[in-house]
């Protein structure tokens, strides 16, 4: 199973621990303008690095230069977001997991591109799963069927919206709030910071598409 690992140029405070790819050889790092950066500073060579990097400084660009053998610049004026260049650009590595971190802090427009684009992207390669993750929260989006989750004692709480249109027939197992043939609506916060009570709980549903929303408070 090959991972990509992407890193925006969020708030280092925010990103999500990188302890548990830093010894797989099967992971790709690819930095997505400052993310590079931070990729370097955390000491993670990035296969690849993309983006206008007109937040870097002309020192800084320089640095990437010097240190990453494919780096792949665009022009300012385009219609992709630096986020969405670095999902394409993980999608030739043929991965089974794509996950991004740095994006979730500073600028909510950016957040809100990149979980569109993650949502465009998990639609048109299903067989790839697509989490965006910081230090305290993981999201993923659900499209209808049988899904398990595994419990996850560093982010206990689990949190399900409508991210287009009505989720029908939602049955959850295993939860501290189990459900059966319930509905979620867009603007309904009713199955907010649910628990998992067993090693493995389960949601299904047949209509719409579901964002889940692992948290911690710590």
């Amino acid at each position: 199973m090959r991972t990509v690992v992407i890193c925006g140029g969020g708030p280092k405070n925010e990103l999500m621990s990188f302890k548990s790819y830093s010894n797989d050889e099967d992971i790709v790092f690819i930095g997505a303008d400052r993310g590079a950066i931070t990729l370097l500073e955390l000491g993670h060579m990035p296969t690849e690095a993309v983006g206008d990097f007109d937040s870097l400084s002309s020192e800084e660009l320089m640095y990437l230069q010097q240190s990453i053998k494919s780096l792949n610049p665009v022009s300012s004026e385009k219609d992709e977001t630096d986020a969405e260049l670095a999902i394409a650009k993980a999608l030739t590595f043929k991965p089974t997991h794509i996950v991004i971190t740095g994006v979730t802090g500073g600028r909510l427009d950016h957040f809100m591109a990149v979980l569109n684009s993650v949502y465009r992207f998990q639609t048109n390669y299903p067989h790839i799963t697509f989490k965006i993750v910081n230090k305290w929260n993981e999201l993923f989006l659900l499209s209808a069927g049988n899904h398990e989750l595994v419990k996850n004692k560093d982010l206990p709480y689990v949190s399900f919206f409508s991210f287009q249109g009505i989720i029908s027939n939602v049955t959850l197992n295993g939860f501290k709030y189990d459900v059966a043939n319930e509905t979620i609506e867009l603007g309904n916060a009713r199955f907010t910071s649910n628990e998992l009570l067993y090693e493995v709980g389960s949601i299904s549903f047949t209509s719409g598409i579901c964002l889940v929303i692992r948290s911690s408070d710590e």
